[in-house]
């Protein structure tokens, strides 16, 4: 964590966080600004505060916000990109977009794009896991 840096307002790490403690060996930990959570080293969804001149970069004259920053690629990753708001894309990673989190955020559509970021990045035996939970809810 950086020493002056705003934290995100705990109830909406604690949203995100279920979505993501639910995942297979997902763990937990303070980054260095925010919360984030890793499948083994990889890091496929972080809560933080976009402030300063990181705010000015990804989105001019949007002002301070909290953000999860998660991973996607394909279609997703050009339609999220094209969107605009909430969505808003770094430039310091390719298959890294963020979602401003507010009173308007779409929770379930943040569990999706948490899921597919950890599909993304975990082990295929992991994200296999995925696929049987989703066929055991599936009353089909």
């Amino acid at each position: 964590m950086v020493k002056g840096r705003p934290e995100p307002p705990l109830d909406l790490v604690e949203r995100v966080g279920t979505l993501a403690r639910a995942l297979p060996e997902a763990d937990e930990e303070e980054a260095w600004t925010g919360v984030r959570w890793r499948v083994r080293t990889r890091t496929f969804a972080h809560v933080h505060v976009l402030a300063g001149h990181w705010a000015e970069r990804w989105s001019p004259g949007l002002g301070e916000r909290t953000v999860v920053t998660f991973r996607s690629c394909g279609d997703e990753l050009l339609a999220l990109e094209a969107h605009g708001l909430p969505f808003l894309k770094p430039d310091w990673a390719p298959t890294v977009v963020a979602m401003v989190l507010d009173d308007e955020t779409d929770w379930a559509e943040v569990a999706e794009l948490v899921n597919e970021s950890y599909r993304l990045l975990a082990p295929r035996k992991l994200a296999r896991l995925l696929d049987g939970a989703a066929d055991d809810a599936d009353p089909s």
